[in-house]
C-alpha cells in the first residue's frame, strides 16, 4: 500500500428506507418485484488516502456521513459498493461503550477490547498498569461498567484505545464528555502518537481541534466528500455550508405558531417544537432573530464576531417599565450568560395596550465554540409583585463556530507576550 495507512476509494452506503413494516416484509419474501423502498446514500462514492503518520480530521454537518466513514474503515459496517484497504492495527474510539459489556467489570472489560484486538493475556498484563493509570477511575475498575458516569466510561475507553500500542487510532466526537483536564492528557497522547509517526483519523466538531492537531482535513456534506486540503481552508469552506445550508431551509411552520408574527424573522431559524412557552401573556413575544455580523438571521455565530439578539413584543394591556430579556444556556441546561433591561440600566417606559416593541441586544461572541440553546422573556413588577408576562424557554439553538477554544465557557481574550528574563551575572 505504499505509503498509505488507509485508502477509501469509491466507497458508498447505502440504506433501503421503507414506507411500511409490510413492505419490507414483502420484499424479504419475494412476494412482489415492484421496488417498495426509497434508496439513502450515507455515503456516495467517496474517496480520499490517509498517510501513514498522518493527522487527519473529518468534519461536515449532522448526516454528512462522518459516522458512517470511520464504521467501515473500521469494520462495523460493510459498504454497498467500492474499495477499502488498511494497513495497520486499529484501535477505535467510536460510539460512546461500542464493544463494551455493560454487565463486565472495567477490568474484564479491558481483557474484553484486548482479546478482540488481538492480544493475549499475557500481552495485555503488560499493559494493565499504563491502561489503569491513564483511566485514572480508581475502585470502579471493579465494578460494572453499567455504574459508570459517561465520563468514567469514555476515560477507560479511551485508555484502552490508546494503550494496545495501535499504528492507527480512530476516534469519533467520544472526547466530548471527557472532563477538561482529561482532554488535555488525552491531546498530549495524540501529540505522542504523532512524534511517534502513527496514523491518527478523528471526526471532531470543535474545530480549535480540528486546525490545531490536523495535518488535512476532509470535508463531507450529505454523504459527498465535498472538499479536503489544509484545516484553514477546509474550516472557511465548511463555515460557508452552514451558512449555506440556513438561506436554503424551509423551516416547517409549528404546531404553536407565535402569534401575531407578521415579519417571519423566525422563519429563518429552526425552531424548537418543544419550548417552554409560558406567561400572563398580558404581553407576548411574537417573532425573534438572531443576527451575525453580516446582517443575516442565522443560528451559526463565528467566534470573536458581533452578533444582535433581536425580538418583538407585542402589548395586550399597559403596562409599566418592562422588562425584556435573554438568556444563553448550554444543552445541559446550565444558564452560561445573559442579560436584561434592568441589569443594562435602560428604561422602558410606560407601553399603551395595542403598541408593539422591538428589542435588540447587540454584543461580542466570546463563548466557546459548541452549541446552546436561547431564552426570551418580558417580565416585570406590578405593585412589588415580580410578574411573568411571556417566557419562551429554550426557543432555538445557537451554534458557535470556533477555530480556536479556549478552557471554560468563555474566552477571556488573553492577549499572550513572552520575553527573554534578565540575564544576570553570577
Amino acid at each position: 500500500m505504499s505509503d498509505n495507512a488507509i485508502e477509501v476509494k469509491n466507497i458508498s452506503k447505502m440504506y433501503k428506507l421503507y414506507d411500511k413494516k409490510s413492505d419490507r416484509f414483502k420484499e424479504a419474501l419475494g412476494l412482489t418485484k415492484k421496488k417498495c423502498y426509497h434508496e439513502h446514500y450515507a455515503l456516495n462514492d467517496v474517496s480520499f488516502e490517509v498517510k501513514k503518520g498522518e493527522t487527519v480530521g473529518i468534519i461536515g454537518t449532522n448526516g454528512s456521513g462522518k459516522s458512517t466513514i470511520l464504521k467501515i474503515i473500521t469494520g462495523v459496517l460493510q459498504p454497498t459498493a467500492g474499495e477499502l484497504n488498511v494497513d495497520g492495527r486499529i484501535s477505535a474510539l467510536l460510539e460512546l461503550g461500542a464493544g463494551f459489556n455493560m454487565e463486565y467489570t472495567g477490568i474484564e472489560n479491558i481483557y474484553l477490547n484486548g482479546t478482540m484486538m488481538g492480544f493475549d493475556k499475557s500481552e495485555i498484563d503488560k499493559r494493565l498498569d499504563d491502561i489503569l493509570q491513564f483511566a485514572d477511575i480508581g475502585e470502579f475498575v471493579h465494578q460494572p461498567v453499567k455504574t459508570y458516569s459517561s465520563g468514567m466510561f469514555v476515560r477507560l475507553a479511551f485508555a484502552v484505545a490508546i494503550n494496545i500500542d495501535p499504528e492507527i487510532l480512530i476516534v469519533d466526537e467520544a472526547l466530548s464528555v471527557g472532563d477538561v483536564f482529561f482532554q488535555v492528557k488525552c491531546y498530549h497522547k495524540f501529540e505522542e502518537f504523532k512524534k511517534l509517526g502513527k496514523t491518527i483519523l478523528f471526526v471532531s466538531h470543535d474545530l480549535g481541534s480540528i486546525s490545531k492537531y490536523c495535518d488535512r482535513v476532509i470535508l463531507l456534506n450529505k454523504g459527498k466528500k465535498i472538499s479536503e486540503g489544509l484545516p484553514k481552508q477546509i474550516v472557511d469552506e465548511y463555515k460557508q455550508i452552514l451558512v449555506n445550508e440556513e438561506q436554503e431551509l424551509d423551516v416547517a411552520k409549528e404546531d404553536k405558531p407565535l402569534v401575531g408574527n407578521d415579519t417571519g424573522w423566525m422563519q429563518d431559524l429552526v425552531v424548537n417544537p418543544e419550548r417552554l412557552d409560558y406567561g400572563e401573556k398580558k404581553a407576548e413575544i411574537v417573532d425573534f432573530a438572531i443576527v451575525d455580523d453580516k446582517g443575516r438571521i442565522t443560528s451559526n455565530i463565528e467566534k470573536g464576531t458581533e452578533f444582535e439578539v433581536r425580538f418583538r413584543v407585542k402589548f395586550h394591556q399597559k403596562i409599566e417599565e418592562p422588562i425584556f430579556a435573554f438568556t444563553i444556556k448550554d444543552v445541559q441546561g446550565t444558564e452560561v450568560t445573559g442579560t436584561n433591561t434592568m441589569y443594562e440600566n435602560v428604561s422602558t417606559g410606560t407601553v399603551e395596550a395595542g403598541e408593539e416593541r422591538i428589542i435588540s441586544f447587540k454584543q461580542r461572541m466570546t463563548l466557546q465554540g459548541r452549541n446552546y440553546v436561547l431564552a426570551l422573556g418580558c417580565v416585570g413588577f406590578n405593585n412589588s409583585r415580580f410578574v411573568v408576562y411571556h417566557r419562551l424557554y429554550d426557543i432555538c439553538n445557537i451554534n458557535v463556530i470556533s477555530d480556536k477554544n479556549t478552557v471554560g465557557f468563555y474566552d477571556m481574550e488573553s492577549i499572550v507576550s513572552i520575553d527573554k528574563g534578565d540575564q544576570y551575572e553570577t
